[in-house]
């Protein structure tokens, strides 16, 4: 034995690989007892439970990772690393031990924050211990391929069973908006996210609470690192391409985790008789139990969401996330045309005769038309219930019929350049170019991006501990949240902003928020909830300019990713054999005369979809579904009918099946 440990330490190798095996025990020793922590409380409990870790962390490791050494070697600087970990995981234990003396700390904080800061210390690891010659990414090249994923399919799928995957997704869909998270109590229940359901999908309080956020945050940071360059990828090589896809990956399971965590701090509160049944079988720790299973819920159904869009991509027709979008506000919107159930007075600010109205803009018009007297609809604002005041007023359904035609019409127009064949005489065909050429992905990333916003200046106003923060903490320069009792004078959630940035980010809800109260200050006053009116303008101008220029920032982004810039499009000419009448037949010369065009059309398309979709949030949408909602519903509905007619017409004439790109 003597010697065994004698050569050991005699061959310097045989001692790095011993010093790193000790200290990713004594790594992952630290954390677990740092996850236990709460259950002892005194210090030499703790050190006691810190010794047996050791002995689980060492079975753990040899038992899941026997090819350690290999790895190591391919990680020369592990150790300095592992030694980095390992000290911030001793400074947790040390504030914990602080806490239970100094009550600076809640367990329950410092469990949520380990279970959200873990993953991102293990991903800081990979990426910073890889010495290889590429992208840093490629060293979360083997974790991401231990997450499972939808299996892509061999050959062509023929257009009944991409019809199948894509009904029984949706169905799906709508049966988790309706599976309430378990143990959550409802009248509690406050949505993060309320402002952007419609854009975000899913259901408040449900197993959809989080909807596609995850998903779309994960694009938005991969898209940003890729533009900034800081990400140094060639997207056109199939190994740098599917490492993107495989961080990206990463990087929604840790969004989900994320955005999941925050929600049990005064938003999705337990029911106190769920908390009380936990406390019974966990000897106290009830509480947290709660929001643990609250949370695992949330990440449960995130990552099927994750699932379902990779099946619908993979199997079905279109994508999901958009199927998802389509869905949640073709309800709403059907539901604000049509709903006849009454809704409570709704006549506050001194709009008489709305209250015990239908809510729906079809049977609320006819109800008021019946009831109300020709000196209520002429004198006492009953033609301006109808017409222009909330909820699903006729100027709404109005501007949500105008985004529908203008969206139509967009998408129908394009420039097409003319190509001809090579090689083959009298083979010629067109390149359309898009008015709306970035899609409406931008108009995504920008509703993810204030939605986030809007999260996390909630969180740094009202959580007990974020609010502490120095400088950024209960900061109204951020933003500025009302009270219960102060929103409920006011007719408004708690999520909606009062002030600072997040309230001048935050999307006008139709004329109401803006236009009625300039326009009649004694009638429709209350609306301004205590502004100014130049307060009112600067939030509107503000507002739709960030909504054009990000929508601009995000659409030369998407174009550049995704293959769709003038380099990438004057290669997959040239690789089709087509070339520009009139020109050689030379990717540079293709690339010039596309640089005339798609720089352009980027901008003038990101231009379009952001101030239309700011417009028709200004002017209102039936079903509160927002602009951005429903200009998203019109495109993603066009471009589902185009896929449509593609497979029908390849599933008819399969040689059309290499045309267009499709297998089998």
């Amino acid at each position: 034995m003597e010697g065994k440990i004698g050569m050991i330490f005699e061959d310097p190798e045989k001692k790095r690989r011993f010093i790193l095996r000790l200290g990713l025990i004594i790594l992952f020793s630290a954390l677990l007892t740092a996850l236990f922590n709460y259950i002892v409380t005194d210090h030499f409990g703790q050190v006691f439970v810190f010794a047996i870790d050791m002995f689980f962390a060492g079975a753990i490791l040899t038992a899941f990772f026997p090819a350690i050494d290999e790895e190591l070697e391919r990680r020369p600087r592990a150790g300095v690393f592992t030694a980095i970990l390992f000290i911030l995981l001793i400074l947790m234990d040390v504030m914990f031990w602080s806490s239970n003396s100094l009550g600076k700390i809640d367990a329950v904080n410092l469990f949520m924050f380990i279970f959200a800061v873990g993953p991102l210390l293990v991903f800081a690891y990979l990426l910073l211990s890889y010495s290889g010659d590429k992208s840093k990414l490629y060293g979360l090249k083997d974790l991401a391929n231990k997450f499972p994923i939808i299996k892509k399919p061999e050959g062509h799928v023929h257009f009944k069973t991409k019809m199948f995957w894509t009904i029984f997704t949706l169905i799906l869909y709508f049966a988790m908006t309706n599976v309430i998270i378990f143990g959550l109590d409802p009248a509690k229940t406050i949505d993060l996210f309320a402002e952007y359901r419609a854009i975000l999908a899913g259901a408040q309080g449900s197993l959809m609470h989080l909807g596609i956020g995850p998903i779309v945050t994960g694009s938005i940071i991969m898209q940003l690192f890729t533009g900034a360059k800081i990400i140094k990828l060639d997207l056109t090589k199939s190994d740098d391409k599917a490492v993107y896809q495989n961080v990206q990956k990463l990087i929604v399971v840790v969004m989900i985790v994320v955005e999941a965590i925050p929600q049990v701090y005064g938003f999705l509160t337990p029911s106190t008789g769920f908390v009380v049944s936990l406390d019974a079988m966990t000897g106290g720790y009830g509480s947290l139990t709660a929001q643990f299973l609250i949370v695992f819920q949330l990440c449960v159904g995130s990552y099927l969401v994750f699932f379902m869009d990779e099946l619908v991509s993979k199997w079905g027709i279109g994508s999901g996330i958009s199927l998802f979008i389509a869905a949640g506000v073709s309800q709403a919107i059907f539901t604000g045309t049509l709903n006849w159930e009454t809704s409570p007075a709704v006549d506050r600010f001194g709009v008489p005769g709305t209250g015990g109205a239908p809510t729906g803009t079809i049977p609320k018009t006819i109800y008021l038309f019946q009831y109300s007297t020709t000196s209520q609809l002429a004198n006492s604002g009953g033609m301006e219930a109808i017409v222009i005041s909330p909820p699903n007023s006729l100027i709404a359904l109005a501007g949500t019929v105008v985004v529908f035609l203008i969206v139509a019409y967009a998408e129908s127009t394009r420039i097409e350049l003319p190509l001809a064949h090579g090689k083959v005489r009298g083979a010629r065909g067109r390149y359309p170019i898009r008015l709306i050429y970035a899609s409406n992905i931008p108009v995504i990333l920008m509703a993810a991006l204030m939605a986030n916003i809007n999260m996390f200046s909630l969180l740094l106003w009202q959580h007990p501990a974020a609010s502490n923060i120095p400088g950024l903490g209960h900061n109204w320069l951020i933003g500025a949240y009302p009270t219960e009792s102060y929103a409920m004078e006011l007719g408004i959630s708690q999520t909606t902003p009062i002030s600072g940035l997040a309230y001048y980010l935050s999307a006008p809800n139709g004329l109401s928020e803006w236009l009625l109260p300039l326009m009649n200050p004694q009638r429709y006053g209350g609306f301004l909830r205590g502004h100014e009116y130049w307060q009112v303008v600067v939030h509107v101008a503000i507002y739709f300019s960030v909504m054009v220029i990000g929508s601009i920032f995000f659409a030369k982004f998407w174009i550049d990713t995704t293959g769709m810039g003038p380099e990438s499009v004057a290669r997959q000419i040239r690789s089709s054999g087509m070339q520009i009448p009139g020109f050689r037949r030379d990717p540079r010369v293709l690339k010039h005369v596309l640089e005339r065009y798609i720089p352009v059309v980027t901008v003038i398309s990101g231009a379009f979809v952001g101030a239309l979709a700011a417009g028709a949030q200004m002017m209102g949408t039936v079903g509160d579904t927002s602009g951005t909602g429903v200009l998203l519903t019109v495109g993603i509905l066009i471009r589902l009918y185009e896929e449509i007619g593609k497979e029908q017409l390849m599933e008819m004439h399969p040689v059309l099946r290499g045309f267009f790109g499709s297998g089998g």
